[in-house]
């Protein structure tokens, strides 16, 4: 690893762990019945990945949303599958039990049977597309806006746009504090906000003062559009905003 790899993985952690300080003593009522952060039950991963993969200079940072309970908050890494962040990114640390778990979205860390759909197709297309995860960080940074995943009584998700105004502006002020640093130090010249939500919180802190913005589609399954197959239609949107993917 050379320094400068080091320097700004170690910044990068710096960033995280002010995050994390800043939401935890947040409280979200109902239907919220559980808060779960890996910034803290899935840190030793999550800090391993910022060590390892964050770098100056890049493309692009694509920015995603929030945790899904099936992988960032299993894993810690940003769309972080399961199998595909052991295998291919090569990451794979002891997860905590957080202090209150949902019995039907329990942290299982690297044994979690489930699979996240959203988190296989983009870690599948990098490597399909870049071959090495060195490849793909050299030109991308993965971060995700919001660390908090929010479990409704029920298990379902429910993502940080659906939560009530006074709830969501406190959270959204601090987690668009964080990104504006995470960017400062990673210095893309582009932000990509993976889906509408991600690209509206990236225009509402950079504006047109900080690097150029743009929006690829999600790859959740709750997208028609990307069950039509994601990953071509991705390579074409990341072609229109002139990034070469050969």
């Amino acid at each position: 690893m050379n320094s400068d790899v080091a320097s700004v993985g170690s910044s990068a952690v710096t960033i995280s762990r002010e995050l994390s300080d800043a939401v935890d003593p947040l409280t979200f009522g109902s239907p919220v019945e559980v808060v779960y952060n890996p910034l803290v039950h899935a840190r030793r991963s999550h800090e391993a990945y910022l060590k390892r993969y964050a770098r100056s200079g890049v493309r692009a940072i694509l920015l995603g949303m929030n945790p899904g309970p099936w992988g960032m908050v299993q894993t810690g890494v940003p769309f972080g599958e399961v199998e595909l962040t052991r295998e291919f990114l090569g990451i794979e640390e002891p997860v905590d039990s957080p202090e209150i778990e949902h019995p039907k979205r329990p942290v299982l860390g690297f044994e979690c049977p489930r699979r996240e759909v959203s988190g296989r197709r983009l870690w599948s297309w990098a490597e399909e597309r870049f071959g090495t995860p060195d490849r793909f960080f050299d030109r991308f940074f993965v971060w995700n806006h919001c660390p908090l995943a929010f479990l409704e009584d029920s298990g379902r998700n429910r993502t940080p746009d659906k939560l009530p105004a006074s709830e969501r502006d406190q959270l959204m002020g601090i987690c668009d504090e964080a990104l504006a640093r995470m960017v400062d130090l990673i210095s893309p010249e582009m932000v990509i906000g993976v889906g509408a939500f991600a690209f509206k919180r990236a225009r509402l802190v950079f504006g047109d003062d900080g690097p150029e913005l743009g929006t690829i589609l999600h790859p959740s399954p709750a997208s028609p559009a990307a069950n039509r197959g994601w990953a071509p239609q991705v390579d074409k949107q990341l072609q229109a905003l002139g990034i070469d993917l050969d």
